[in-house]
């Protein structure tokens, strides 16, 4: 996953520019980047690696050259951006959120064009540099986009930035969020809304699947409207999303209340205390107290000032060390007692294994853990969620692999919660992570607490559905 970020403003975007872009770096630990444009047509740029530094202290020294009123920034966990391109639509620099699984097809298409690949990331054709190579065969900015749409399989939005404004483009079925603030005449596009509110931007829209609008200091200019159909991915409010952030006008933090306080209300244990494995499950443990009339206690608090995200680094031991090091138990909490702990989803499980054996060693008597989301079926086709290669790496498909004898016959069953196969792998991811009672919420469940019709949903990493993929 990645964030992006840009400045629409009849003054010096610098300062929101570079505030706004830093207030996604929970969204990727490996590059950053931003861009702007003077008036006179001159770009400036810088990318930095973020992996072993925080934005702020890699981009504090650029700022006095990044003159112009416009611009855009990203934070990337995948490849180097933005890219400047020049074309005959002009000049122009472009951020991209995308999982495009086709790459090397469309590389090969625009090889026979005659168009050559410059950024390399990672050894491989930069995604970005790729999807601003099929803008360029449009005739003009809309076309060009629209041919991205037509092409790639997977998913991308962006933020294009040109001489006289942003362009932004959501994704053909909206899995990936668009929003705009405004501030006078400034405006600010984001991919999470609460990156803007402390620069005083109020939210104006959210920009749809598909949409293609262009932002400038005189207002916002629709280029193409959006589809009738969303896919938006259900996991920004079970994970992804900074608490404040909302999409579709809808809170994180209060989907994932509501998924604790349904999967409470429906519980039988009697435990202690409830308590959260932070940060995302903080939400859900709250809701869940609630519903189950059981006292909410911090038995686990994250370091947060040097530790990211666990599920950023690629190399499985170097994640196994972050997952570890940013959870500190509280033992006095923990000692001789009988806890619920909420957290967001299991992938591999075993980060919540290691979590689970700190919470035996630090003397808890029984540890009931509780899921927001269903089992994970299917890895993602539409975000980088995670690093997994494939979908035998979620302990899900790994315990319907063995139930089956290594020949899975009827996946379905194991999506369906009244069946038999999904107890029987639920039991089993249990007894894999070690802990005396685990529970997931239905899809449905999911679903009610956003609020939105299920069609409107991406919860293809649950259901296996493809969604016109």
């Amino acid at each position: 996953m990645s964030g992006l970020f840009g400045v629409v403003s009849r003054e010096a975007c610098i300062t929101d520019l570079f505030y706004g872009t830093d207030y996604h770096s929970h969204m990727g630990t490996k590059r950053a980047g931003i861009s702007t444009v003077e008036e006179s047509g001159k770009f400036h740029r810088n990318i930095h690696s973020i992996q072993n530094s925080y934005f702020r202290t890699k981009f504090t020294d650029d700022l006095h050259e990044m003159l112009g009123n416009l611009g855009i920034g990203v934070i990337s966990d995948t490849e180097s951006q933005p890219i400047v391109v020049n074309s005959h639509l002009g000049r122009f620099a472009i951020v991209t959120v995308s999982k495009i699984n086709n790459i090397p097809e469309l590389e090969q298409k625009c090889l026979s064009m005659s168009q050559q690949f410059t950024e390399m990331s990672m050894g491989t054709t930069n995604p970005t540099e790729l999807v601003a190579l099929l803008i360029t065969q449009g005739k003009d900015f809309t076309d060009g986009i629209q041919n991205v749409y037509r092409h790639i399989k997977g998913s991308c939005s962006m933020l294009i930035l040109t001489t006289d404004g942003v362009i932004a483009a959501r994704d053909l079925y909206g899995r990936t969020p668009l929003t705009i603030g405004r501030k006078g005449s400034s405006y600010a596009i984001a991919s999470e809304s609460h990156s803007y509110l402390n620069l005083d931007y109020n939210t104006t829209r959210f920009i749809g699947p598909g949409e293609i609008v262009k932002v400038t200091p005189n207002g916002i200019e629709q280029m193409l409207a959006p589809n009738n159909k969303m896919q938006i991915c259900s996991f920004l409010w079970i994970y992804y999303g900074f608490p404040c952030v909302e999409y579709e006008g809808i809170n994180a933090e209060e989907v994932r209340y509501k998924l604790g306080k349904a999967m409470g209300q429906k519980d039988d244990i009697k435990a202690d205390f409830v308590s959260a494995i932070p940060d995302s499950g903080i939400g859900m443990a709250l809701g869940y107290a609630e519903g189950a009339g059981i006292p909410y206690k911090r038995g686990v608090a994250k370091y947060t000032p040097t530790w990211s995200r666990s599920f950023m680094p690629v190399n499985q031991e170097t994640r196994n060390l972050v997952a570890k090091m940013k959870l500190i138990p509280n033992r006095k909490v923990l000692e001789g007692k009988e806890a619920v702990f909420c957290d967001d989803s299991i992938v591999r499980g075993t980060q919540l294994r290691d979590n689970v054996k700190m919470l035996y060693d630090c003397g808890v008597k029984r540890v009931h853990v509780r899921i927001s989301c269903p089992p994970l079926v299917h890895g993602c086709e539409f975000l980088n969620f995670s690093a997994s290669k494939t979908d035998m790496e979620l302990i899900a498909r790994r315990c319907i692999e063995e139930l089956e004898g290594g020949q899975i016959r009827n996946l379905e069953a194991y999506k369906d919660e009244t069946t038999t196969q999904y107890a029987n792998m639920v039991e089993m991811i249990r007894k894999r992570v070690g802990v005396d009672t685990l529970k997931f919420n239905t899809l449905q469940t999911v679903c009610d607490a956003v609020g939105l019709p299920r069609e409107k949903l991406c919860l293809h990493c649950f259901d296996g559905a493809s969604y016109g993929f």
